[in-house]
Protein backbone atom coordinates (compact mmCIF):
# COMPACT_ATOMS: atom_id res chain seq x y z
CA UNK A 1 0.00 0.00 0.00
CA UNK A 2 0.76 3.95 -0.11
CA UNK A 3 -0.53 6.87 -0.90
CA UNK A 4 -4.51 6.21 -2.49
CA UNK A 5 -5.45 9.83 -2.17
CA UNK A 6 -5.45 13.19 -1.26
CA UNK A 7 -6.83 16.37 -0.43
CA UNK A 8 -6.27 19.92 -0.07
CA UNK A 9 -8.49 21.42 2.24
CA UNK A 10 -8.53 24.98 4.06
CA UNK A 11 -8.61 26.01 7.59
CA UNK A 12 -10.73 28.91 8.38
CA UNK A 13 -12.00 29.02 11.79
CA UNK A 14 -15.21 31.03 10.80
CA UNK A 15 -16.33 27.37 8.88
CA UNK A 16 -17.13 26.24 12.67
CA UNK A 17 -20.27 27.22 13.89
CA UNK A 18 -19.05 27.68 17.27
CA UNK A 19 -16.88 30.84 15.63
CA UNK A 20 -19.18 31.64 12.45
CA UNK A 21 -22.39 32.13 14.39
CA UNK A 22 -23.76 32.22 11.20
CA UNK A 23 -21.67 33.46 9.01
CA UNK A 24 -20.26 29.92 7.95
CA UNK A 25 -23.51 29.60 5.50
CA UNK A 26 -21.63 32.38 3.20
CA UNK A 27 -19.11 29.54 2.67
CA UNK A 28 -21.47 27.27 2.39
CA UNK A 29 -19.76 25.52 -0.85
CA UNK A 30 -16.51 25.21 0.98
CA UNK A 31 -18.65 22.97 3.92
CA UNK A 32 -20.56 20.74 1.25
CA UNK A 33 -17.02 20.32 -0.38
CA UNK A 34 -15.42 19.38 2.85
CA UNK A 35 -18.09 17.22 3.45
CA UNK A 36 -17.55 15.29 0.23
CA UNK A 37 -14.21 15.03 1.38
CA UNK A 38 -14.45 13.56 4.82
CA UNK A 39 -17.25 10.90 3.05
CA UNK A 40 -14.42 10.36 0.20
CA UNK A 41 -11.96 9.68 2.84
CA UNK A 42 -14.33 7.33 4.75
CA UNK A 43 -14.55 5.40 1.56
CA UNK A 44 -11.00 5.11 1.47
CA UNK A 45 -10.31 3.26 4.88
CA UNK A 46 -6.97 4.86 5.48
CA UNK A 47 -5.12 3.18 8.78
CA UNK A 48 -3.18 6.42 8.52
CA UNK A 49 -3.70 10.09 7.91
CA UNK A 50 -0.32 12.29 7.00
CA UNK A 51 -1.49 16.08 7.30
CA UNK A 52 0.80 18.86 6.76
CA UNK A 53 -0.32 22.21 8.59
CA UNK A 54 1.13 26.01 7.86
CA UNK A 55 0.49 26.57 11.63
CA UNK A 56 2.00 23.27 13.16
CA UNK A 57 5.67 23.93 14.28
CA UNK A 58 7.81 26.03 11.31
CA UNK A 59 11.51 25.87 11.46
CA UNK A 60 13.19 27.65 8.26
CA UNK A 61 15.37 24.69 7.93
CA UNK A 62 13.88 22.00 9.18
CA UNK A 63 10.73 20.19 8.69
CA UNK A 64 9.12 19.11 12.02
CA UNK A 65 7.26 15.61 13.03
CA UNK A 66 4.84 15.72 15.52
CA UNK A 67 6.25 13.73 18.43
CA UNK A 68 4.80 11.36 21.08
CA UNK A 69 1.83 8.66 21.03
CA UNK A 70 -1.08 11.35 21.00
CA UNK A 71 -2.14 14.99 20.87
CA UNK A 72 -5.10 17.34 21.74
CA UNK A 73 -6.47 20.41 21.19
CA UNK A 74 -9.46 23.05 21.17
CA UNK A 75 -10.94 25.74 19.32
CA UNK A 76 -11.03 27.78 22.59
CA UNK A 77 -8.61 30.88 21.15
CA UNK A 78 -11.57 31.31 18.59
CA UNK A 79 -13.95 31.19 21.10
CA UNK A 80 -15.71 28.06 20.55
CA UNK A 81 -13.87 25.62 23.13
CA UNK A 82 -16.48 23.31 22.73
CA UNK A 83 -14.61 22.11 19.83
CA UNK A 84 -11.80 19.78 21.76
CA UNK A 85 -10.09 16.96 19.04
CA UNK A 86 -7.50 14.35 20.67
CA UNK A 87 -5.57 11.75 18.20
CA UNK A 88 -3.24 8.74 18.43
CA UNK A 89 -0.25 9.72 16.37
CA UNK A 90 1.34 6.96 14.08
CA UNK A 91 4.62 6.49 15.94
CA UNK A 92 5.88 3.82 13.81
CA UNK A 93 4.94 6.11 10.23
CA UNK A 94 7.09 8.96 12.16
CA UNK A 95 9.72 7.00 12.84
CA UNK A 96 10.17 5.60 9.28
CA UNK A 97 9.47 8.68 8.25
CA UNK A 98 12.74 10.21 9.89
CA UNK A 99 14.94 7.19 8.83
CA UNK A 100 13.67 7.93 5.09
CA UNK A 101 14.50 11.61 5.24
CA UNK A 102 18.22 11.07 7.21
CA UNK A 103 18.28 8.57 4.48
CA UNK A 104 17.69 11.26 1.35
CA UNK A 105 20.09 13.86 3.79
CA UNK A 106 16.51 15.99 4.24
CA UNK A 107 16.85 17.84 7.54
CA UNK A 108 13.62 16.55 8.91
CA UNK A 109 11.92 14.69 12.51
CA UNK A 110 11.01 14.66 15.61
CA UNK A 111 13.05 17.47 17.21
CA UNK A 112 12.34 20.64 19.05
CA UNK A 113 8.48 20.83 19.46
CA UNK A 114 7.62 24.21 21.07
CA UNK A 115 3.74 23.54 21.22
CA UNK A 116 2.27 20.31 21.65
CA UNK A 117 -1.38 20.99 21.39
CA UNK A 118 -2.98 20.66 17.68
CA UNK A 119 -3.33 23.32 16.01
CA UNK A 120 -6.03 24.96 13.75
CA UNK A 121 -4.91 24.04 10.50
CA UNK A 122 -5.17 20.57 11.96
CA UNK A 123 -8.21 20.45 14.21
CA UNK A 124 -10.19 21.70 11.39
CA UNK A 125 -10.10 19.40 8.56
CA UNK A 126 -10.13 16.50 11.37
CA UNK A 127 -13.56 18.59 12.75
CA UNK A 128 -14.96 17.48 9.25
CA UNK A 129 -13.34 14.17 8.60
CA UNK A 130 -14.65 12.83 12.35
CA UNK A 131 -17.71 13.32 11.76
CA UNK A 132 -17.47 9.91 9.37
CA UNK A 133 -14.46 8.58 10.58
CA UNK A 134 -12.09 7.89 13.35
CA UNK A 135 -10.48 4.76 12.50
CA UNK A 136 -7.06 5.98 11.70
CA UNK A 137 -3.64 7.42 13.00
CA UNK A 138 -1.99 10.35 12.90
CA UNK A 139 0.97 12.12 11.50
CA UNK A 140 1.22 15.58 11.61
CA UNK A 141 3.74 17.68 9.73
CA UNK A 142 4.71 21.46 10.32
CA UNK A 143 6.72 23.44 7.24
CA UNK A 144 9.71 25.37 6.57
CA UNK A 145 11.30 27.69 5.08
CA UNK A 146 13.19 25.63 2.65
CA UNK A 147 12.77 25.79 -1.16
CA UNK A 148 9.85 24.11 -3.18
CA UNK A 149 11.67 21.30 -3.93
CA UNK A 150 12.73 20.16 -0.62
CA UNK A 151 9.33 20.19 0.61
CA UNK A 152 8.64 17.85 -2.85
CA UNK A 153 11.65 15.46 -1.53
CA UNK A 154 9.45 15.12 1.54
CA UNK A 155 6.33 14.40 -0.10
CA UNK A 156 8.55 11.47 -1.74
CA UNK A 157 9.72 10.26 1.22
CA UNK A 158 6.22 9.93 3.05
CA UNK A 159 5.10 7.79 0.34
CA UNK A 160 8.75 5.64 0.52
CA UNK A 161 7.84 5.07 3.96
CA UNK A 162 4.31 4.55 3.31
CA UNK A 163 5.74 1.64 0.95
CA UNK A 164 7.91 0.38 3.05
CA UNK A 165 5.53 0.16 6.04
CA UNK A 166 2.77 -0.90 3.60
CA UNK A 167 0.32 1.39 4.77
CA UNK A 168 -2.90 2.60 3.23
CA UNK A 169 -2.70 6.27 3.81
CA UNK A 170 -4.28 9.50 2.70
CA UNK A 171 -2.52 12.54 2.53
CA UNK A 172 -4.47 16.30 3.72
CA UNK A 173 -2.41 19.21 2.80
CA UNK A 174 -4.39 22.15 5.20
CA UNK A 175 -3.91 25.39 3.88
CA UNK A 176 -5.58 28.61 2.86
CA UNK A 177 -4.67 30.60 -0.43
CA UNK A 178 -4.21 34.70 -1.09
CA UNK A 179 -5.08 36.35 2.24
CA UNK A 180 -5.23 39.45 0.06
CA UNK A 181 -8.72 39.20 -1.84
CA UNK A 182 -10.58 42.26 -0.53
CA UNK A 183 -10.04 45.93 0.29
CA UNK A 184 -12.37 45.24 3.37
CA UNK A 185 -11.06 41.72 3.75
CA UNK A 186 -8.64 41.58 7.22
CA UNK A 187 -4.95 41.91 5.22
CA UNK A 188 -6.45 44.05 2.37
CA UNK A 189 -5.73 43.84 -1.63
CA UNK A 190 -3.17 43.05 -3.48
CA UNK A 191 -3.79 42.46 -7.31
CA UNK A 192 -1.23 39.48 -6.85
CA UNK A 193 -4.11 38.09 -4.68
CA UNK A 194 -6.85 37.38 -6.66
CA UNK A 195 -4.15 36.22 -9.61
CA UNK A 196 -2.53 33.46 -6.98
CA UNK A 197 -5.91 31.93 -6.56
CA UNK A 198 -6.59 31.82 -10.10
CA UNK A 199 -3.41 30.38 -10.84
CA UNK A 200 -2.76 27.84 -8.24
CA UNK A 201 -6.76 26.77 -8.78
CA UNK A 202 -5.86 26.34 -12.09
CA UNK A 203 -3.04 23.68 -11.13
CA UNK A 204 -5.31 22.00 -8.89
CA UNK A 205 -8.06 21.49 -11.57
CA UNK A 206 -5.36 20.35 -13.89
CA UNK A 207 -3.18 18.25 -11.45
CA UNK A 208 -0.25 20.38 -12.64
CA UNK A 209 1.57 20.03 -9.67
CA UNK A 210 4.79 21.28 -10.97
CA UNK A 211 3.41 24.65 -11.03
CA UNK A 212 3.20 23.92 -7.34
CA UNK A 213 7.44 24.41 -7.67
CA UNK A 214 7.20 27.19 -9.80
CA UNK A 215 5.71 30.17 -8.36
CA UNK A 216 7.99 33.39 -7.92
CA UNK A 217 8.57 33.96 -4.00
CA UNK A 218 8.60 37.41 -4.20
CA UNK A 219 4.55 36.69 -6.16
CA UNK A 220 3.34 35.04 -3.32
CA UNK A 221 4.41 36.85 -0.34
CA UNK A 222 3.11 39.95 -1.81
CA UNK A 223 -0.29 37.57 -2.50
CA UNK A 224 -0.18 36.38 1.52
CA UNK A 225 -0.70 32.56 0.64
CA UNK A 226 -0.59 30.37 3.08
CA UNK A 227 -1.25 26.83 1.75
CA UNK A 228 1.37 26.48 -1.05
CA UNK A 229 4.37 24.55 0.79
CA UNK A 230 1.47 21.89 2.00
CA UNK A 231 0.73 21.53 -1.56
CA UNK A 232 4.26 21.04 -2.60
CA UNK A 233 4.73 18.23 -0.07
CA UNK A 234 1.28 16.90 -1.54
CA UNK A 235 2.69 16.72 -4.73
CA UNK A 236 6.31 15.31 -3.70
CA UNK A 237 3.78 12.64 -1.94
CA UNK A 238 2.01 11.69 -5.46
CA UNK A 239 5.38 11.60 -7.80
CA UNK A 240 4.57 9.83 -10.43
CA UNK A 241 1.42 8.31 -9.55
CA UNK A 242 -1.91 9.26 -12.15
CA UNK A 243 -4.23 10.95 -10.47
CA UNK A 244 -8.01 11.90 -11.58
CA UNK A 245 -8.19 15.61 -9.95
CA UNK A 246 -11.12 17.35 -9.16
CA UNK A 247 -11.49 21.11 -7.79
CA UNK A 248 -14.25 20.70 -5.28
CA UNK A 249 -14.80 24.51 -4.75
CA UNK A 250 -13.59 27.79 -4.19
CA UNK A 251 -14.69 30.47 -2.51
CA UNK A 252 -12.95 34.06 -1.12
CA UNK A 253 -16.42 35.84 0.51
CA UNK A 254 -14.43 37.01 3.63
CA UNK A 255 -11.29 38.17 1.61
CA UNK A 256 -9.39 34.95 1.73
CA UNK A 257 -9.35 32.37 -0.62
CA UNK A 258 -10.86 28.66 0.57
CA UNK A 259 -9.80 25.77 -1.95
CA UNK A 260 -10.58 22.03 -2.04
CA UNK A 261 -9.64 19.59 -4.47
CA UNK A 262 -9.49 16.03 -4.42
CA UNK A 263 -6.75 13.70 -5.92
CA UNK A 264 -7.32 9.56 -6.46
CA UNK A 265 -4.33 8.12 -7.35
CA UNK A 266 -5.15 6.02 -10.67
CA UNK A 267 -2.28 4.21 -11.00
CA UNK A 268 1.72 4.51 -12.14
CA UNK A 269 2.92 7.35 -14.66
CA UNK A 270 6.28 8.27 -15.22
CA UNK A 271 5.63 11.54 -16.75
CA UNK A 272 4.45 12.83 -13.51
CA UNK A 273 7.79 12.84 -11.77
CA UNK A 274 7.43 16.71 -11.20
CA UNK A 275 10.41 17.23 -8.89
CA UNK A 276 13.37 15.75 -11.91
CA UNK A 277 11.19 18.10 -14.19
CA UNK A 278 12.00 21.21 -11.68
CA UNK A 279 15.64 20.38 -11.36
CA UNK A 280 15.97 20.03 -14.92
CA UNK A 281 14.60 23.22 -15.73
CA UNK A 282 16.22 24.71 -12.53
CA UNK A 283 19.62 23.46 -14.10
CA UNK A 284 19.03 24.79 -17.56
CA UNK A 285 17.64 28.17 -16.19
CA UNK A 286 21.18 28.70 -13.94
CA UNK A 287 23.47 27.80 -16.85
CA UNK A 288 22.07 30.03 -19.22
CA UNK A 289 22.25 32.66 -16.61
CA UNK A 290 25.93 31.77 -15.56
CA UNK A 291 26.77 32.20 -19.74
CA UNK A 292 25.22 35.82 -19.17
CA UNK A 293 26.91 36.45 -16.21
CA UNK A 294 29.49 39.82 -16.58
CA UNK A 295 32.94 40.47 -15.09
CA UNK A 296 31.58 41.86 -11.68
CA UNK A 297 29.39 38.69 -10.84
CA UNK A 298 31.86 36.28 -12.40
CA UNK A 299 34.25 37.46 -9.87
CA UNK A 300 31.60 37.30 -6.74
CA UNK A 301 31.54 33.35 -7.95
CA UNK A 302 34.76 32.97 -8.06
CA UNK A 303 35.69 34.42 -4.85
CA UNK A 304 33.22 32.16 -2.94
CA UNK A 305 33.78 28.86 -4.58
CA UNK A 306 36.92 29.76 -3.95
CA UNK A 307 36.69 30.67 -0.16
CA UNK A 308 33.88 27.08 0.27
CA UNK A 309 36.35 24.77 -1.59
CA UNK A 310 39.72 25.69 -0.25
CA UNK A 311 38.77 28.23 2.61
CA UNK A 312 40.93 30.76 0.89
CA UNK A 313 40.07 34.28 -0.46
CA UNK A 314 41.48 34.74 -3.96
CA UNK A 315 43.28 37.57 -4.95
CA UNK A 316 42.17 40.53 -7.36
CA UNK A 317 42.45 39.01 -11.07
CA UNK A 318 44.99 40.89 -13.21
CA UNK A 319 42.46 40.89 -15.98
CA UNK A 320 39.44 42.23 -13.77
CA UNK A 321 38.16 45.77 -15.79
CA UNK A 322 39.93 49.01 -15.15
CA UNK A 323 36.72 50.68 -13.28
CA UNK A 324 36.59 47.23 -10.62
CA UNK A 325 40.47 48.22 -9.56
CA UNK A 326 40.36 52.46 -9.64
CA UNK A 327 36.23 52.92 -8.21
CA UNK A 328 35.75 52.78 -4.44
CA UNK A 329 31.92 51.95 -4.03
CA UNK A 330 29.79 50.29 -1.25
CA UNK A 331 28.91 46.85 -2.63
CA UNK A 332 25.77 44.29 -2.18
CA UNK A 333 26.40 40.59 -2.90
CA UNK A 334 23.25 38.78 -3.20
CA UNK A 335 22.50 34.85 -3.39
CA UNK A 336 19.83 32.98 -4.36
CA UNK A 337 18.79 29.21 -4.30
CA UNK A 338 15.63 27.70 -5.89
CA UNK A 339 14.12 31.48 -6.13
CA UNK A 340 14.54 31.82 -2.70
CA UNK A 341 17.24 34.37 -1.03
CA UNK A 342 20.38 32.39 0.36
CA UNK A 343 22.86 35.07 1.75
CA UNK A 344 23.25 39.07 1.18
CA UNK A 345 26.00 41.09 2.81
CA UNK A 346 27.01 44.25 1.52
CA UNK A 347 28.88 47.83 2.52
CA UNK A 348 26.84 51.26 2.80
CA UNK A 349 30.26 53.00 1.94
CA UNK A 350 33.76 51.35 0.57
CA UNK A 351 35.39 49.40 3.09
CA UNK A 352 38.49 48.64 1.17
CA UNK A 353 40.31 50.37 -1.75
CA UNK A 354 38.26 49.18 -5.25
CA UNK A 355 34.92 47.43 -5.86
CA UNK A 356 36.66 44.25 -7.28
CA UNK A 357 38.15 43.82 -3.50
CA UNK A 358 34.65 44.71 -1.99
CA UNK A 359 32.96 41.92 -4.32
CA UNK A 360 35.40 39.37 -3.48
CA UNK A 361 35.35 40.58 0.65
CA UNK A 362 31.35 40.64 0.46
CA UNK A 363 30.81 37.67 -1.97
CA UNK A 364 32.54 35.38 0.78
CA UNK A 365 30.79 37.48 3.57
CA UNK A 366 27.53 36.85 1.49
CA UNK A 367 27.82 32.98 1.92
CA UNK A 368 29.63 32.50 4.92
CA UNK A 369 28.11 35.21 7.57
CA UNK A 370 24.71 36.16 6.76
CA UNK A 371 23.77 35.39 10.37
CA UNK A 372 19.62 34.34 8.71
CA UNK A 373 21.39 31.24 6.93
CA UNK A 374 24.00 28.37 7.43
CA UNK A 375 27.32 28.49 5.34
CA UNK A 376 26.53 27.74 1.84
CA UNK A 377 27.85 24.23 1.47
CA UNK A 378 30.23 22.87 -1.28
CA UNK A 379 27.31 21.00 -2.53
CA UNK A 380 25.25 23.96 -3.25
CA UNK A 381 27.58 25.99 -5.12
CA UNK A 382 26.52 25.39 -8.26
CA UNK A 383 23.01 25.88 -7.69
CA UNK A 384 23.57 29.64 -6.85
CA UNK A 385 22.76 32.70 -8.77
CA UNK A 386 24.71 35.78 -7.63
CA UNK A 387 23.54 39.78 -8.24
CA UNK A 388 26.09 42.44 -7.82
CA UNK A 389 24.90 45.72 -6.59
CA UNK A 390 27.48 49.13 -6.73
CA UNK A 391 25.83 51.64 -4.85
CA UNK A 392 26.14 55.04 -6.05
CA UNK A 393 26.51 57.83 -3.15
CA UNK A 394 23.77 58.19 -0.95
CA UNK A 395 22.20 61.99 -0.80
CA UNK A 396 19.39 63.00 1.64
CA UNK A 397 16.18 63.77 0.96
CA UNK A 398 13.39 65.59 2.43
CA UNK A 399 10.42 63.23 1.89
CA UNK A 400 8.91 60.06 0.58
CA UNK A 401 7.75 62.03 -2.31
CA UNK A 402 11.73 62.01 -3.32
CA UNK A 403 11.61 58.26 -3.53
CA UNK A 404 10.95 55.49 -6.72
CA UNK A 405 10.90 52.16 -5.06
CA UNK A 406 12.32 50.87 -8.60
CA UNK A 407 15.32 53.79 -9.19
CA UNK A 408 16.09 54.41 -5.64
CA UNK A 409 17.57 52.17 -2.95
CA UNK A 410 17.37 53.86 0.72
CA UNK A 411 18.67 53.86 4.12
CA UNK A 412 16.92 55.30 7.13
CA UNK A 413 19.25 56.34 10.18
CA UNK A 414 18.49 58.02 13.47
CA UNK A 415 22.07 58.06 15.50
CA UNK A 416 23.93 54.66 15.08
CA UNK A 417 21.26 52.81 13.96
CA UNK A 418 20.94 52.36 9.77
CA UNK A 419 18.61 50.42 7.82
CA UNK A 420 19.09 49.89 4.07
CA UNK A 421 16.41 48.69 1.39
CA UNK A 422 18.23 47.94 -2.23
CA UNK A 423 15.97 49.22 -4.85
CA UNK A 424 14.08 47.30 -7.52
CA UNK A 425 13.41 44.25 -5.49
CA UNK A 426 10.78 41.53 -5.88
CA UNK A 427 7.66 42.59 -4.41
CA UNK A 428 8.43 46.07 -2.87
CA UNK A 429 6.08 48.22 -5.03
CA UNK A 430 6.26 51.66 -3.01
CA UNK A 431 8.68 53.82 -1.10
CA UNK A 432 6.68 53.40 1.96
CA UNK A 433 7.08 49.64 1.76
CA UNK A 434 10.82 50.34 1.49
CA UNK A 435 10.92 52.38 4.38
CA UNK A 436 8.61 50.28 6.70
CA UNK A 437 11.05 47.06 5.52
CA UNK A 438 14.14 49.49 6.04
CA UNK A 439 13.04 50.70 9.32
CA UNK A 440 12.67 47.25 10.16
CA UNK A 441 16.35 46.20 9.38
CA UNK A 442 17.39 48.89 11.55
CA UNK A 443 15.26 48.42 14.56
CA UNK A 444 13.67 51.86 14.31
CA UNK A 445 9.82 52.79 15.27
CA UNK A 446 8.19 54.36 12.72
CA UNK A 447 7.06 57.13 15.14
CA UNK A 448 10.70 58.15 15.71
CA UNK A 449 12.36 61.09 14.46
CA UNK A 450 14.55 59.23 11.32
CA UNK A 451 16.37 60.58 8.16
CA UNK A 452 16.34 58.84 4.78
CA UNK A 453 18.58 59.19 2.35
CA UNK A 454 18.18 57.90 -1.53
CA UNK A 455 20.91 56.30 -4.00
CA UNK A 456 20.98 54.46 -6.72
CA UNK A 457 22.60 51.13 -7.68
CA UNK A 458 24.09 49.47 -11.08
CA UNK A 459 23.14 46.32 -10.41
CA UNK A 460 25.08 42.92 -12.15
CA UNK A 461 23.83 39.60 -12.85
Amino acid sequence: MSIVGAFIVPHPPIILPGVGKGEEKDIQKTIDAYRKVAQCITDFKPETIVLTSPHSVMYADYFHISPGESAWGDMRQFGAPDVEIGVEYDTEFVQELSGQAKKHNLPAGTMGERKRALDHGTLIPLYFLNMCYTDYRLVRIGLSGLSPLDHYRLGKCIAQAAESLDRRVVFIASGDLSHRLKEDGPYGYTPEGPEFDAQVTNAMMRGDFLRFLEFDEAFCETAAECGLRSFQVMAGALDGKAVKSELLSYEGTFGVGYGVASFWVAGEDGSRRFGEQYEKRQRAFLDQAKQKEDAYVRLARKALETYVQTGERIKRPLEAPAEMCSQEAGVFVSLKKDGQLRGCIGTIEPETVCVADEIIENAISAGTHDPRFHSVAKEELGQLLYSVDVLGKPERVASVAELDAKRYGVIVSKGWKRGLLLPNLDGVNTPEQQISIALKKAGIHPSEEYTIERFEVTRHR
